[in-house]
């Protein structure tokens, strides 16, 4: 007999993988790449993706953080423009992405670690980003966590 996985909180709703979660991931960075270069409303996007990519993909998690992005973009930008070298308009698009679910993930979502969100961006970063970008994200990221995850942060360094 097969037993569903039970949700972190207790919910009968059932727990994703880490693989789904990771191409959730992976499709965000290229989703929010085409809201951020086309300016896409993130329905259509949705649909889109949902479409070309049949199979195991958390799609909860995919539909929150694409809809929820340009939402808090605004918010997301305070947060990243002070650990910047450069404009936000200055980034290229994959890393304004990456940081985007980055940041976001380090904002909302504390069931991820924050080491998880950081490796996932560097990956993620290593196959969508120029040569040098991931270490980019990893650093900026990286100086995110102690300003989000204050908590997490020091439990870590203690």
């Amino acid at each position: 007999m097969v037993q569903a996985k039970v949700a972190q909180d207790g919910t009968n709703k059932p727990r994703m993988s880490l693989a789904e979660r990771r191409k959730a991931r992976r499709l965000l960075v290229q989703a929010l790449y085409s809201w951020l270069i086309a300016g896409n409303e993130t329905t259509d996007i949705l649909k889109q993706f949902r479409e070309e990519n049949p199979g195991k993909i958390d799609w909860d998690f995919f539909q929150e953080v694409l809809h929820a992005v340009p939402k808090q973009a605004a918010t997301l930008d305070e947060h990243l423009r002070p650990l910047l070298d450069r404009d936000l308009d200055a980034l290229d698009p994959i890393e304004k992405a990456l940081l985007y679910l980055g940041s976001y993930e380090l904002a909302f979502r504390i069931d991820v670690p924050y080491r998880v969100v950081i490796n996932e961006a560097v990956e993620l970063a290593k196959m969508f980003g120029a040569t040098e970008s991931h270490k980019y994200i990893n650093g900026v990221l990286d100086k995110l966590v102690p300003v989000l995850r204050k908590a997490e942060y020091r439990k870590q360094r203690s």
